[in-house]
């Protein structure tokens, strides 16, 4: 079997999905169809339509474009079935109704930013950096009837940094996840996949969970916290959707701060104000933040136009 041989059909929708759709495209590989979101409404008065990272790639190259609003929907089905794919490749996209995932003759498979069976879930990146991970990485599997849990094809494994946001840890991961999606593919060209069940897997200690993040998720409740817990969920929500707290100024209006970088200062630093949190092991110096209505600053910024005497956090 040849590149050409093999008909993909490939799904995803943010720029996360990008680049491995540009690998297979570049590589040559028969990328038949792109299915994406529906276009998203956007501006002031949702007027506009945008459509998405991946789309907009699929035009630029020429390739079909399916955006259904239900995966269930048999003129979308229809259609599916129409790009004849033996094979359908999943990078960020939406969770698969076993009609469409079952349909290529090689089946399918997905790009997960994790090394399962580890941080299964819709939020992988932000949940190994908020518990402190020091190694995360890219699999591929095989979709089955449950959320991440199909038969593993290949992993791959890189660094996380003890300074690493969840930003800086996205984009390696996704240009490791590019390359990863061609090899895999490349792999079930040559007949040379040998898919590993999950529970098969050796795996010692607890398996942590990759949930949705919701706003209350990301309320930063400093005293349940060490210095290295806080910077941890600081760096792992960082810069989106942000860490949160409430805080109180002298004149007792409450207001939302967003934390959306800290540093770990050495240990016998003394505070020096608000920003400076005093935690069990240490000092947790705010260097980025938002306050509600207002843009991110620095700390010297922020301090240079706010007097912080008597604020408190609630």
């Amino acid at each position: 079997m040849t590149k050409q041989d093999l008909r993909i059909v490939y799904m995803g929708t943010p720029d996360f999905a990008v680049p491995a759709l540009d690998a297979l495209v570049s590589g040559g590989y028969n990328v038949v169809g792109v299915v994406t979101m529906p276009d998203k409404p956007v501006g002031r008065h949702q007027n506009q339509l945008q459509a998405s990272p991946v789309k907009l790639y699929a035009l630029e190259h020429g390739i079909r474009v399916l955006q259904p609003e239900r995966l269930r929907d048999e003129g979308f089905l229809q259609e599916l079935r129409s790009l004849e794919a033996d094979l359908q490749v999943v990078v960020a996209f939406r969770m698969l109704p076993e009609v469409v995932w079952a349909m290529p003759r090689c089946g399918t498979f997905n790009l997960h930013a994790a090394l399962l069976p580890q941080y299964r879930g819709a939020a992988p990146i932000n949940w190994a950096i908020i518990n402190g991970e020091s190694e995360t990485g890219v699999t591929t599997f095989f979709l089955d009837k449950d959320i991440d849990t199909g038969a593993i094809i290949e992993r791959r494994s890189v660094e996380i940094g003890p300074d690493d946001d969840a930003e800086v840890v996205h984009d390696r991961l996704m240009a490791l996840g590019a390359e990863l999606v061609r090899d895999t593919v490349q792999n079930i060209i040559d007949g040379c996949v040998r898919p590993v069940a999950q529970g098969d897997m050796a795996m010692g200690g607890v398996l942590h969970a990759a949930p949705k993040i919701f706003r209350e998720t990301c309320e930063i409740r400093w005293g349940e916290h060490s210095v290295r817990s806080a910077h941890n969920f600081v760096r792992g929500l960082s810069p989106y959707p942000g860490a949160w707290c409430m805080v109180r100024d002298a004149g007792g209006r409450e207001m939302v701060l967003k934390v959306l970088r800290t540093v770990v200062m050495p240990e016998g630093s003394a505070p020096e104000n608000l920003l400076d949190v005093v935690l069990e092991g240490g000092v947790l110096r705010i260097v980025q933040l938002q306050l509600a209505g207002k843009r991110r600053m620095s700390r010297e910024d922020f301090l240079r136009g706010t007097k912080v005497e008597g604020w408190q956090f609630v």
